[in-house]
């Protein structure tokens, strides 16, 4: 989706017996606080039921139970050298030892989000799009700091200006084939500006009409009015608009404010998409939408770039905290789907100490109270990328 397109609307792997069973029911079931390696994880589950991952992001775990490697690169301030934060065993999490060690004194900010899958569609800071004629900046590498299965690390804290791409990606779906997405993001972490995505977008970094995107999106942003309550919503980011459901407007998308959000949508190019969400601590997904894609979205043209934090065209304006996300080859099916939802919440995500961000004074947003000694904020609302200055939330 792009900030000019909104002017236009306003008027208008093989697996267990065990784990089989478990994704005909929708049910996997896992301990937190133990090794993931024991158990399928959503990469596994989704190829199982025949769609594989073709792009699996996260800075916080494995998503492949076999997965032993780099989640993510991050470079410190102090000297600019680079390291790898890789996980901690096969299928386990991210080891936020190394980050903590290797940033110690200084800041750091993450350059390089790696994919786990074969496809090695990894995530750079995105260059000048259409929109935004100007690079993006890394994220902040400590500014969140989570919990998961018992395990500190840290997830991509997206403000303002911040933003990862790739324009050459391998098996991710072009034209009108089928696709899935989800993300783990933050319900309360968000605002109305164009746009906090994830998923395929256009290469050449500009909008290029209808259906020449395909990402999942969280946002208090209400494209097609009228939407139920003050959101945030799980919408579908086909270009030239955000989808609740339907044709645009879909009142039964009810939105989740949760902590924790997972964040679905999926489409197979022709004829249907669905809308999907649920809490990712917790419980099920909830299906909002699920049904004929709107009047000149059929057939899709995607394009198969990778977006992550931003529109197509580098509307960099969203906020969010990014946790994992993947894109399969193929529909998924609705068990994998609750079979994958199940694994996220027990996997147990859950927020840990203070958040930290960068801050820089001409970019802020004018709230009362605020400043940039670092320590003396009462509040600041989407700030980007200061030099080495940050704020504390405690």
């Amino acid at each position: 989706m792009t900030i000019r397109s909104r002017l236009r609307y306003l008027r208008k792997p093989l697996i267990s017996a065990a784990t089989t069973i478990a994704l005909a029911t929708g049910i996997l079931f896992a301990t937190v606080g133990t090794s993931q390696a024991a158990t399928s994880l959503p990469c596994d589950i989704y190829a199982a039921a025949g769609t594989p991952c073709v792009a699996a992001h996260s800075t916080t775990r494995a998503l492949y139970a076999a997965y032993n490697g780099p989640l993510y690169q991050v470079k410190r301030a102090s000297d600019g050298t680079t390291t790898n934060i890789d996980t901690l065993t096969a299928g386990g999490y991210a080891n936020a030892a190394t980050q903590n060690s290797f940033c110690s004194g200084t800041t750091c900010t993450i350059t390089e989000i790696y994919d786990q899958s074969s496809e090695h569609n990894n995530l750079t800071i995105e260059g000048p799009g259409g929109a935004v004629n100007k690079a993006d900046v890394g994220a902040n590498a400590n500014a969140l700091p989570v919990t998961v299965g018992g395990h500190q690390v840290y997830g991509l804290y997206v403000a303002s200006g911040v933003g990862y791409r790739d324009d050459s990606t391998k098996g991710v779906a072009t034209g009108a084939d089928p696709q899935g997405a989800y993300m783990v993001a933050s319900g309360t972490h968000v605002n109305g500006n164009c746009c906090f995505d994830y998923g395929n977008a256009e290469t050449d970094n500009d909008a290029n009409g209808d259906g020449h995107m395909d990402a999942v999106n969280l946002s208090t942003e209400c494209w097609f009015s009228p939407c139920s309550g003050s959101g945030p919503w799980v919408q579908a980011d086909m270009e030239n608009g955000l989808f609740a459901g339907g044709t645009g407007s879909d009142t039964n998308n009810k939105g989740n404010s949760s902590a924790f959000v997972t964040a679905l949508v999926k489409n197979n190019g022709t004829n249907t998409y669905a809308v999907k969400g649920g809490n990712s601590q917790s419980g099920g997904l909830t299906t909002w939408y699920d049904g004929a894609l709107p009047s000149g979205y059929d057939p899709m043209h995607k394009e198969g770039a990778i977006v992550l934090g931003t529109g197509g065209d580098n509307s960099d304006g969203g906020i969010g905290s990014f946790f994992e996300g993947v894109m399969t080859a193929g529909y998924p099916t609705d068990a994998a789907d609750n079979a994958v939802q199940a694994n996220i919440g027990a996997a147990g995500y859950t927020y840990s100490g203070s958040e930290v961000h960068a801050v820089g004074a001409s970019q802020c947003l004018d709230v009362p109270g605020a400043t940039t000694t670092e320590g003396t904020q009462l509040q600041i609302w989407d700030c980007n990328g200061g030099s080495n200055q940050q704020w504390t939330l405690n």
